[in-house]
Formats: structure tokens, C-alpha cells, sequence
């Protein structure tokens, strides 16, 4: 079973960047919007191609990838 589901890559699509269930809608502006700030009803109004469990996909994908790799952080 894939948990990510509703997250799909196509190399011939918004240049192969992870998107929602083949949405141009890449993983990486659904992060960014809830990062900003942004509420599920907000975004689900500025884009009403999404659902709930998009949003809540796409966080579970970047939580993933940030755990699979290191990001280079300045030492504090």
C-alpha cells in the first residue's frame, strides 16, 4: 500500500516537482500556504481542487522527505 497516494510526480508536469493527485498543484505550495499561516478553509478556498486529505497528505510527504534527508542548517 503506498501512503502517498494522492501525491503524484510527472516528469512532463510542473517540471517532475511532487503535485496533488496530478493537480498542478505542487506538495511544496500546499507546505508553503500552511507554513504562512494559512488555514485547511483558506486554502481549500484558494484552491477548490483540494481536499482535506490532500493538505494533510502533503505534510506527511515533506515531513518524510525532511527525514530522509539533512537540510544544511547554520549552527546556532
Amino acid at each position: 500500500m503506498n501512503p502517498f497516494d494522492r501525491i503524484s510526480v510527472n516528469p512532463a508536469q510542473m517540471g517532475g516537482a511532487p503535485c496533488i493527485r496530478g493537480l498542478r498543484i505542487p506538495v511544496a505550495t500546499v507546505v508553503g500556504l500552511v507554513a504562512e499561516g494559512k488555514k485547511e478553509p483558506e486554502i481549500l478556498a484558494d484552491y477548490p481542487d483540494l481536499e482535506p486529505a490532500d493538505i494533510r497528505q502533503a505534510l506527511a510527504y515533506a515531513a518524510e522527505a525532511v527525514r530522509e534527508r539533512q537540510l544544511p542548517l547554520k549552527a546556532g
